[in-house]
C-alpha cells in the first residue's frame, strides 16, 4: 500500500510540474496577455493546491519506505529530495504567486520575464531531479532494469 501511494503522489507531482512547465512556454510562446494570466492563476489555484500535498506525499513516503533500504539508488534519491524540495518551496511556489499576481494586475514587464525565466529554469532543475528519482525507484522495485552495455 506505501509503495503504491508513493507511486501515485510521485508521478503525479512530476506530472504536475511538467504540466505548468510546458504549459508556461506554449502559452508564453502563442498566447495573449489574457490567456498567460488565467495560466498563472490555474497554477496558483487549484495547481499549488495539488502539487505542494503530493509532493509531502512523495517525500513523507519515500522516507518511510527507506528506512528499511540501503544503497546506491535509496542514498542518491535522499540527496536530491532536500534540494527538490527546497527548489520548489523556495523558487517555484514564490515565482508562482508573483507571476500570477502581476498577470492579474496586467504587469508584464522585465521583472515578470526575468521571474518566469527563473521559474522555468528551476522548473527544468526539478524535472530532471524527480525524473532520476522516478528511474532510480523504478530501478529499486524491479520494474526498470539496468542496461548492459554491448560486448559483454
Amino acid at each position: 500500500m506505501l509503495k503504491r501511494l508513493h507511486l501515485t503522489a510521485s508521478m503525479l507531482a512530476l506530472f504536475c510540474i511538467a504540466t505548468f512547465f510546458l504549459s508556461t512556454i506554449l502559452v508564453e510562446t502563442m498566447g495573449a496577455r489574457q490567456s498567460i494570466a488565467q495560466l498563472k492563476h490555474l497554477i496558483v489555484s487549484p495547481g499549488l493546491w495539488v502539487l505542494i500535498p503530493t509532493m509531502v506525499l512523495a517525500g513523507a513516503s519515500g522516507m518511510l519506505l527507506s528506512r528499511s533500504r540501503q544503497g546506491r539508488l535509496v542514498g542518491a534519491k535522499k540527496k536530491r529530495m532536500p534540494f527538490i524540495s527546497a527548489n520548489g518551496l523556495l523558487v517555484l511556489v514564490p515565482c508562482a504567486i508573483a507571476l500570477n499576481l502581476w498577470a492579474a494586475t496586467g504587469r508584464f514587464d522585465m521583472w515578470f520575464y526575468i521571474v518566469q525565466v527563473i521559474e522555468l529554469i528551476a522548473g527544468a532543475v526539478n524535472l530532471t531531479l524527480m525524473g532520476l528519482n522516478v528511474r532510480d525507484g523504478l530501478r529499486l522495485s524491479g520494474r526498470l532494469q539496468r542496461a548492459i552495455p554491448h560486448g559483454r
